[in-house]
């Protein structure tokens, strides 16, 4: 507290804010089951008790990708109950979400040499609404995926900016982390980073000294290395390029022109306030020119670094929102400066409209999500799990559902079936028992029962003796 109020006021309301924007993600750790969220959940349960480290399982089939997200959900999971399992991802995701905004303070601080502007980026990339109201807590692998490629650009740009061989070769172990949580996609990133940065003399030559090139040819070796380390690695190797190649191929004339027009639109959008702020004041031609060659240089750097970054994206008919995670803090960066360059009164504006997004989060978080998961989706998922285990009457129960209410359903049904095992694919020969089902497929067995979760339906289905069952 003492160290807080030696800051300029500006700084210190900052800080503020940004204490105040962590706040409003702890509502957040206790809401329902959100859209695909029981996926990590219950393959890390899962994990668990087949006591496999490497490979990821769910319904007992191969996943075929990266289990770092989930050695982090085991361990907190095992150490505070397996019944406080989405509790625990949430609050993994969240603190992802925060240390890459202090990251971004951090960079953004020593890049410029200015704190004050650091905690100014830090608070805005808080507060983009995508960020504040959904991605920056929902427990999917993204915010830790973003989180250690961001933490990965930020010490190979402070790195390479002060000759640093330290953060390099941290840089590569982060990156490295990245694939680890979710994609080959990381070092996509980390490559459009090194190549704008050789585009400047002083930091060509560091990146270009044998030191540098060793360094950077070890973490490229990552990925073959990890899977010539795993059961079936060439397998899992071939699965993850496919996935990555899968979002470029064959889209059509319209899916391509709708992308090209639209998805710039939807990123600015979601990532207000600060983008369209950013947007008015550079238009307005409100922003100053950076007085030092050194800082123009910097913010020159960082367009470039989030343009090549977003560019695949952009052309690609598949990608979504949350693949971007990674850059945001490089956008919000960018929109920061020209805000910063724009006068007290535009930092005064940017405020407010940041305070505005602070308290539309507390009564989302505290009032209109709640009201939702207690009419629409949420709390039906978690009945359904009470209702088909009153039903199921300890028979066999398996389940095939994806669907992402499927999911929520099947991820409460392990919470409540604890120490029970997690919920499995069924057996070809199943005899008896009851199935969790996405739709009344009769080559599963018969309808039991009919359930409507929103706008989804889901079936319980029976088969042999089990039909028998009373209701």
């Amino acid at each position: 507290m003492l160290a807080l109020n030696k800051l300029p006021s500006n700084e210190k309301r900052d800080w503020l804010l940004f204490a105040l924007a962590a706040i409003s993600f702890l509502p957040t750790l206790f809401f329902y089951y959100v859209g695909e969220e029981g996926i990590f959940p219950m393959i890390s349960q899962e994990m668990w008790e087949r006591g496999a480290w490497l490979k990821q399982y769910m319904y007992g089939n191969d996943m075929q990708h990266n289990p770092l997200f989930n050695w982090l959900i085991m361990i907190f999971s095992a150490l505070f109950g397996w019944e406080h399992v989405l509790t625990v991802t949430r609050t993994l995701a969240v603190a992802s979400t925060l240390i890459t905004a202090l990251t971004l303070a951090w960079m953004a601080g020593r890049l410029f040499q200015d704190k004050a502007f650091g905690i100014f980026a830090a608070l805005g990339y808080l507060t983009m609404a995508d960020v504040l109201l959904y991605h920056g807590w929902l427990c999917y692998v993204d915010p830790n995926y973003a989180m250690f490629i961001f933490t990965s650009i930020a010490t190979l740009w402070v790195g390479v900016r002060e000759q640093r061989t330290s953060l390099l070769i941290l840089s590569g172990v982060l990156i490295n982390c990245a694939f680890l949580s979710k994609a080959l996609t990381a070092y996509i990133f980390f490559g459009g980073i090194i190549f704008v940065l050789l585009f400047e003399a002083q930091q060509r030559r560091f990146l270009l000294r044998w030191r540098s090139i060793l360094i950077l040819l070890v973490t490229y070796s990552g990925p073959f290395i990890w899977y010539a380390s795993i059961p079936d690695g060439m397998a899992q190797g071939k699965r993850m390029f496919a996935e990555l190649t899968y979002k470029f191929a064959s889209p059509t004339f319209f899916e391509y022109v709708g992308r090209i027009v639209g998805f710039p639109v939807e990123v600015l959008s979601w990532l207000a306030p600060l983008t369209l702020l950013a947007l008015y004041f550079w238009l307005r031609r409100r922003n100053q020119k950076e007085t030092s060659a050194t800082h123009q240089l910097l913010f020159i750097s960082a367009c470039w670094m989030f343009l090549l970054n977003f560019l695949p994206y952009w052309t690609s008919p598949r990608g979504g929102m949350r693949y971007l995670l990674p850059i945001f803090p490089l956008l919000a960066l960018i929109a920061a400066r020209i805000i910063w360059q724009s006068g007290e009164s535009a930092l005064a504006l940017a405020r407010k409209w940041i305070i505005a997004a602070l308290v539309f989060k507390f009564v989302a978080a505290l009032v209109l999500f709640p009201y939702y998961q207690s009419h629409f989706r949420g709390q039906n998922y978690d009945e359904t799990a009470a209702d088909i285990l009153r039903l199921s009457q300890g028979k066999p129960l398996y389940t095939v559902n994806g669907s992402a209410a499927g999911l929520s359903v099947t991820a409460y049904l392990n919470k409540r079936r604890l120490p029970e095992p997690a919920l499995l694919w069924p057996p070809v020969d199943l005899e008896n028992g009851f199935i969790v089902g996405l739709s009344a497929d009769e080559t599963l067995g018969k309808v039991y029962k009919k359930y409507r979760l929103g706008g989804d339906d889901m079936f319980l289905l029976c088969r042999g003796t089990a039909c028998d069952t009373p209701q």
